[in-house]
């Protein structure tokens, strides 16, 4: 199956009841703190809504959630990676993503056969703290000669002005967080990014 190329994250299901109509294909549900009956909730309606527009649902770290409500993709952060436990998941026949920030980690994510690779922060980023400082696109290209046939997520720092840069430069998807959640506008950068990332 041939993932899309614009990727947004969403850290609730009220920006893909708002966004998901607009033509988005592919979408993370990355939901922070919150009450496992609250997480369980979003995740169920979010992949309705998913079904609902033709979008494929990755949710972020709560795998087992994932499977109870039949979800195809989850993305595991390394640390999840830590706790999780994959038997499971592969058994449920859902695809894994896997963020990678070096070396280390893209041998962990190539060793456990991730379905895409991310790397990041490609820019400086204000979505969270991190101890990696900005990749940059010679890093991307590196990577995708790593991986391969494996789909490569560029993600940090990403806004519709570098996607561009980040597929030449070997990305096969581009995610975005802030630069739609943060914007005036978040329905017309959709907008944007579709008619950029197509």
């Amino acid at each position: 199956m041939m993932l899309d190329r614009f990727y947004p994250i969403f850290d609730d299901v009220r920006w893909l009841r708002r966004l998901l109509p607009l033509g988005i294909r592919l979408v993370q549900l990355r939901i922070k703190d919150r009450d496992p009956t609250d997480i369980q909730e979003q995740v169920k309606t979010g992949q309705t809504l998913c079904r609902k527009h033709d979008a494929v649902l990755v949710v972020n770290d709560h795998w087992q959630t994932a499977i109870d409500q039949g979800c195809n993709w989850i993305h595991l952060g390394q640390e999840d990676l830590d706790s999780a436990d994959l038997r499971p998941i592969r058994r449920a026949g859902i695809k894994l993503g896997i963020s990678t920030h070096d070396e280390a980690e893209l041998e962990r994510a190539l060793s456990l056969d991730a379905d895409y690779i991310a790397l990041g922060p490609i820019y400086p980023t204000i979505l969270k703290q991190m101890k990696w400082h900005e990749q940059g696109l010679a890093r991307v290209t590196e990577w995708k000669a790593r991986v391969g046939t494996t789909p490569l997520v560029a993600i940090g720092g990403m806004r519709v002005e570098r996607a561009a840069g980040a597929l030449k430069a070997g990305a096969d998807i581009i995610s975005a967080v802030t630069d739609i959640t943060l914007n005036a506008d978040p329905e017309t950068r959709v907008g944007e990014w579709i008619k950029a990332t197509r």
